[in-house]
């Protein structure tokens, strides 16, 4: 949840003179030479005016040194140089400071110095200082845990458009956490920080959107923000957006499509992609009919623990469709799914009692509180069908 702003140059850090007094002409001749790559020239300009007292000079030689600019890096010099500017009162190097602690940078690892550094620069109203500090109360960290203080801080930032604290600002009116829940005001947050690109507030806007949660519902602007979201990789978008596609929901139906955007979210690891992915490979929808990469799919949604991939990979083995089959190990599955709420696996466990030994029944049972007690699914179902294999 912190927001760590850096700068890959010292000048974007030192541009920021709205918070510091007036500078010595030391540092002016250092920035000078800054922005023209002069580094041992800025670093002997900063350093004189640093050693006179001037804070964004201590602060612009303590960020030289953070980056082995001119000078070989050390981050005790630059912690040290950093604070003489923070203790002046010099907001970005509080907030830097701030940063060493979390770190340990430089100094010591300490939370709770680094949640009083980011107060000081958040009582002056540096957004990104406020953003952490609103963290540090949300996690208790350095402080003890405080959601409402962390909702009154991501307010304060996010009213100066601070992205993620609007993001996190509108989490916490939709979850209710520090603050009354309020799904008009979630949205409301959300689609600002939508607005500027943040994707997993495009992706909570398309589910408001979708649901009809704290705004009308339209399926059309859901799909919209969708695929923003998706096209930023958020897995949970791409599998929405393939939902779309496949029941023609907001946009035309796409078989096609749905498979594309399925696989994209299943190749990152998510679930119920994995799982979409399976039934189009077995039903042959938007793709070829496969049902060794039906199983394979419902395999990997199965080892996340996804109750309805464990039931389809039953019937797999069941039918030995693209698997070895192994009524056996069928049950196993469709016990193990039942013990996670799929009521299809219980009807399809009394179809199999019939048909099978009451030794392979003890088997399967044994193979079933195997994978509930370790909670491999797939390992567990290899390593039994090929011990039966091997028996004969």
């Amino acid at each position: 949840m912190y927001n760590h702003v850096r700068t890959s140059a010292l000048l974007a850090a030192l541009c920021l003179s709205a918070y510091g007094g007036l500078a010595h002409a030391g540092y002016d001749e250092g920035l000078a030479a800054f922005q023209r790559k002069d580094f041992p020239a800025a670093l002997k300009e900063f350093r004189a005016g640093a050693n006179k007292g001037d804070a964004k000079s201590q602060y612009a030689l303590g960020r030289m040194y953070g980056n082995g600019q001119g000078v070989t890096k050390d981050d005790t010099q630059s912690a040290n140089w950093i604070r003489k500017a923070a203790d002046q009162g010099y907001i970005e190097a509080e907030y830097r400071m701030a940063l060493a602690y979390v770190e340990g940078a430089g100094v010591a690892r300490n939370p709770a110095d680094a949640f009083a550094w980011f107060r000081r620069a958040a009582q002056q109203g540096f957004a990104p200082a406020q953003h952490n500090l609103a963290s540090m109360y949300a996690m208790g960290e350095g402080t003890t845990k405080d959601p409402a203080q962390a909702a009154q801080w991501y307010t304060k930032a996010a009213e100066q458009g601070m992205v993620q604290s609007q993001f996190n600002l509108a989490a916490m009116y939709a979850e209710g956490t520090g603050v009354p829940k309020d799904d008009a005001k979630a949205v409301s947050w959300f689609s600002k920080a939508a607005e500027q690109g943040n994707g997993p507030a495009q992706f909570s806007l398309g589910m408001a959107y979708g649901n009809g949660i704290g705004v009308a519902k339209n399926e059309k602007q859901a799909f919209a923000w969708f695929t923003k979201a998706a096209e930023q990789n958020i897995p949970g978008a791409q599998h929405q957006l393939g939902s779309h596609y496949a029941q023609g929901v907001g946009v035309a139906r796409n078989d096609a499509q749905a498979v594309s955007w399925f696989r994209k979210a299943a190749d990152q690891g998510f679930p119920a992609a994995q799982y979409d992915l399976g039934i189009a490979y077995a039903k042959g929808l938007g793709i070829a009919k496969d049902e060794a990469q039906a199983a394979q799919w419902f395999r990997k949604a199965a080892d996340q623990g996804d109750a309805d991939a464990i039931t389809n990979l039953g019937v797999n083995y069941e039918r030995g469709a693209g698997v070895a089959k192994s009524e056996a190990a069928a049950y196993a599955l469709y016990d193990v799914a039942a013990a996670r709420g799929n009521t299809g696996a219980a009807g399809n466990l009394q179809r199999l009692i019939p048909v099978m030994s009451p030794g392979d029944v003890e088997a399967a049972k044994q193979l079933s509180q195997q994978i509930q007690a370790n909670g491999q699914v797939s390992k567990s179902v290899d390593t039994f069908v090929a011990g039966r294999a091997n028996r004969g």
